[in-house]
């Protein structure tokens, strides 16, 4: 696969993890929020990585957002935008996948998906390939 190939692949998993956050949110009831904060939470990670992608920088298999974070600030300073929005989601990306009492509120919920779709529309401003 050439490398714009494998970058509309990159753009796509994260688009599809957060429409499908969007649409469980909307459409689901009870909605089962530790799974769309952590669609939500893949999404902004698949976004970094999309980025650093796009910049032949090579990243490591993590979840943690703030450390990929930090490889696009060391590409581009105004990524440190986003270093709130990236610090509250990382806690989504392992916790919901075990049995614990997180107390997600519905404002929990809200936040995580404008802040992916917020980090989304940062990278996707940086990434000029159409």
């Amino acid at each position: 696969m050439d490398k714009n190939e494998e970058l509309k692949q990159w753009i796509k998993l994260p688009a599809d993890n957060l429409r499908t956050a969007e649409y469980i949110a909307e459409n689901m009831r009870p909605i089962p929020d530790e799974v769309v904060c952590n669609l939500c939470q893949q999404a902004a990670e698949k976004y970094l990585k999309c980025f650093l992608f796009f910049n032949s920088v090579d990243f490591p298999r993590i979840h943690d957002l703030p450390t990929l974070l930090k490889l696009c600030i060391d590409i581009s300073g105004d990524f440190s935008e986003l270093i709130r929005k990236c610090g509250f989601l990382t806690q989504y990306a392992v916790m919901p996948r075990y049995p614990h009492d997180l107390q997600i509120t519905a404002d929990d919920v809200k936040n995580a998906i404008k802040f992916a779709n917020d980090i989304k529309l940062f990278v996707m401003n940086k990434i000029h390939i159409f």
